[in-house]
């Protein structure tokens, strides 16, 4: 997604860090220029918008609930193996018309 005019902070930067940003897990001067991006950028700052309101939803909805160890250590996994660049999120994800992968021992 982008807007087609050229930015300080590219499009593509923003929506790569978008869940740092919401999250606040960035520096600050890095938010000052998301910020900044955002006030230049409707496309991105309607696709923070969205993100932030489902964010706000779950929250709301589950906040209270605990995490079993287990999914959270999956899912912290599979966020390390995305930024390490070993998973792209898209080939990973289960559609209705794709079966689920299955693990080393599901195929045994």
């Amino acid at each position: 997604m982008s807007c087609g005019d050229p930015h300080e902070t590219d499009c593509s930067e923003v929506l790569d860090h978008l869940y740092e940003f919401l999250d606040r897990e960035m520096p600050d001067g890095e938010c000052t220029k998301f910020e900044v991006h955002f006030e230049e950028c409707s496309p991105c700052l309607e696709k923070y918008g969205l993100e932030q309101a489902v964010k706000k939803l779950v929250k709301r909805c589950c906040g209270s609930d605990d995490v079993p160890t287990d999914l959270r250590a999956k899912v912290m996994g599979r966020i390390d193996l995305i930024r390490a660049g070993h998973l792209v999120p898209e080939q990973d994800a289960v559609t209705p018309e794709s079966p689920a992968p299955q693990t080393p021992a599901a195929q045994e």
